[in-house]
C-alpha cells in the first residue's frame, strides 16, 4: 500500500495524524535480513512526505521508546541523539538528525495538555531517541522541520493516550504532523 492510501486527500493544509513502524534499531542503514522487508518499510516511510497536503511546519513524534509518569515533551532547541539501542555495527552510532526542537511548541503543547486536564512537563535535557529519529531520517531526511517528541505515560492506558491526542488534534490545522512511531 503507499503512505496515500492512509493520508488524507484533502487540499488543505490540516496534517494527518500517522501511526509509522520504526523498524528495529537502526534497522534502515545497514543490512539485515530478510533486506527486501526492510527496504519496503524504508520506501514506505520515504513516500509519506509526498502523500501530505504540505510540508510540516514541524513535527510532534511520539516514541515507543520514551515512557515517563506524565507526557513529556523534549523542550530544547537543539536537543541530543540518543542512541538507544545496543550490539550494532559503529557507524550507526555515527548517524545524526540535526532537526532543531521548538521550545515554543513545546510550551503549547503542555498548555494544551493542561487545560484539558492531563498532567505534562517539558524537559529541556531530553534528546532524540531512535524511535524518533530513525523514522525521520527517511522521511525527511533534510531535518530541516522543528520537532518535539512526545513521551508515552508508564500506564499505557489506551483512553489516556487517546485523551492526549484529542488534546493536540487542533495542532494540526496549524500544519503540525503528529505522529505516532512505534
Amino acid at each position: 500500500m503507499s503512505p496515500s492510501t492512509f493520508v488524507s486527500t484533502d487540499t488543505s493544509t490540516r496534517m494527518p495524524a500517522l501511526f509509522i513502524p520504526h523498524g528495529g534499531g537502526p534497522c534502515f542503514f545497514m543490512d539485515w535480513d530478510p533486506k527486501n522487508e526492510w527496504d519496503n518499510m524504508a520506501n514506505y516511510l520515504r513516500n509519506i512526505a509526498s502523500g501530505l497536503p504540505a510540508k510540516p511546519k514541524a513535527i510532534v513524534m511520539v516514541s515507543a521508546h520514551w515512557i515517563q509518569s506524565e507526557v513529556t515533551v523534549t523542550s530544547a532547541a537543539h536537543p541530543e541523539m540518543i542512541f538507544d539501542y545496543h550490539g550494532f555495527p559503529a557507524h550507526t552510532y555515527e548517524l545524526r538528525y540535526p532537526a532543531p526542537g521548538e521550545p515554543a511548541l513545546a510550551d503549547k503543547l503542555v498548555h494544551l495538555l493542561k487545560a484539558a486536564g492531563i498532567q505534562a512537563r517539558p524537559d529541556d535535557q531530553r534528546g532524540f531517541d531512535h524511535g524518533m529519529f530513525i523514522p525521520l531520517l527517511l522521511m525527511f531526511p533534510e531535518a530541516n522541520i522543528p520537532v518535539i517528541q512526545m513521551s508515552l505515560t508508564k500506564t499505557l492506558n489506551p483512553a489516556e493516550h487517546i485523551a492526549i491526542g484529542q488534546a493536540l488534534e487542533s495542532l494540526r490545522d496549524d500544519e503540525v504532523l503528529i505522529v505516532g512511531s512505534g
